[in-house]
């Protein structure tokens, strides 16, 4: 059956509380949804997050809105979504750019295709090597008390034993105090990493990293600018203590690039940022091939977007630093009828058909700034 509409939401969903970054506080959440349904009306789900509007990336919940609706669209109506990877090959040689547009186009085209086979989308991906994932979890409170209470809390129910702590804003010496503080408390039960998300110079990361590196924390993350390779190839040999690259590992093009020259020693896998599950595929293999150890990273995504980023993760064969989908965690709410399930420190893969959730019409439509009534 081939397509016959195309629809995408910006929802703006709540958090349990506020999540501090470097370039931004998560206090509610945009999320853009894509729905595409074919002659018989089934329907096919998916979901990529931005962060901060324009803070953290040029790709703005309404420009990938408005990018899809008049640029990739008309690529998809009358398509066979079984040729899905044909059909992002040719939106690929007309839309340049624009990874989290179609990622989520991608997604959403994965999904209705493995539900007409009533099939899991990881069996479309390859098939599942693992049933779960180790979950890790970002203390982002800012405070000491606050974030050790946290950790402590979440370790007692067997919710996550690695904890990463978002260390870019403010001062960054009583930042890595902070670190320490939280090393001491409960770095003899947890794994402790640091993302810096862009936010140090190299002098500033040389002091920092080795002080961190002394206190026993586990991995930092994206510590420069991602202009600055170079500066991430003098870390990476400085330090044992691995150094990863996230926001400037996008496409494969530059995660090669990484790999080759090692600006930085493991990687931080997003669909959106590599622009869909195929091409998160292949960004995998290219540091795997390289040696570099992955962790499966995360926008802060909802439910749905959770389960899409589950599906490919299940599909990569090691996840060296966990991995840190656990966006319907920190919601209020959800747009799914099922919740996913967290199990002795791990997330379950969802085996139900496409990414194993059920989207709750109703949830959508109360969260979306605008809502298509195409089909209902």
């Amino acid at each position: 059956m081939r397509i016959r509409s195309v629809d995408i939401y910006i929802l703006d969903i709540p958090t349990v509380r506020p999540h501090q970054l470097a370039m931004h506080t998560i206090t509610a959440q945009s999320i853009i949804v894509a729905r595409i349904a074919n002659e018989s009306d089934l329907e096919g789900w998916a979901e990529v997050a931005t962060i901060g509007g324009a803070s953290y990336g040029e790709g703005t919940p309404e420009a990938i809105k408005a990018n899809i609706d008049n640029y990739i669209k008309p690529h998809l109506i009358g398509k066979d979504p079984a040729h899905f990877s044909k059909i992002m090959f040719e939106v690929s040689k007309s839309v340049r750019g624009n990874n989290f547009a179609k990622a989520v186009v991608e997604a959403a085209l994965i999904d209705l295709l493995a539900k007409s086979k009533n099939v899991p989308a990881y069996e479309l991906l390859g098939g599942k090597i693992h049933d779960s994932l180790p979950l890790a979890w970002t203390l982002a409170s800012g405070d000491t008390a606050k974030d050790i209470e946290e950790a402590k809390e979440f370790l007692k129910q067997r919710r996550h034993k690695i904890f990463k702590l978002k260390i870019g804003k403010g001062d960054p010496y009583k930042n890595v105090d902070h670190v320490l503080n939280i090393i001491a408390a409960v770095g003899d039960k947890a794994r402790v990493t640091v993302d810096v998300n862009q936010a140090w110079d190299e002098t500033t990361a040389n002091y920092c990293i080795e002080a961190l590196e002394e206190g026993g924390v586990a991995m930092v993350e994206q510590p420069l600018p991602t202009w600055n390779h170079e500066g991430m190839a003098r870390l990476t040999k400085r330090f044992k203590v691995p150094i990863m690259a996230d926001e400037s590992a996008t496409d494969v093009h530059e995660i090669f690039q990484i790999t080759k020259h090692r600006y930085g020693n493991c990687i931080a896998l997003k669909p959106c940022k590599h622009g869909g599950l195929m091409e998160t595929k292949k960004a995998a293999a290219i540091a795997e091939g390289a040696g570099f150890g992955l962790y499966g990273g995360s926008m802060i995504e909802s439910t749905l977007g959770t389960a899409v980023c589950a599906s490919v993760y299940s599909t990569i064969s090691n996840f060296e630093f966990g991995i840190e989908i656990f966006g319907p965690l920190l919601y209020k709410d959800r747009i799914t009828v099922n919740e996913l399930q967290f199990e002795d420190f791990e997330l379950l893969i969802p085996d139900g058909p496409g990414f194993g959730v059920e989207i709750d019409l109703d949830k959508v439509k109360h969260y979306a700034r605008e809502f298509s009534h195409s089909l209902n």
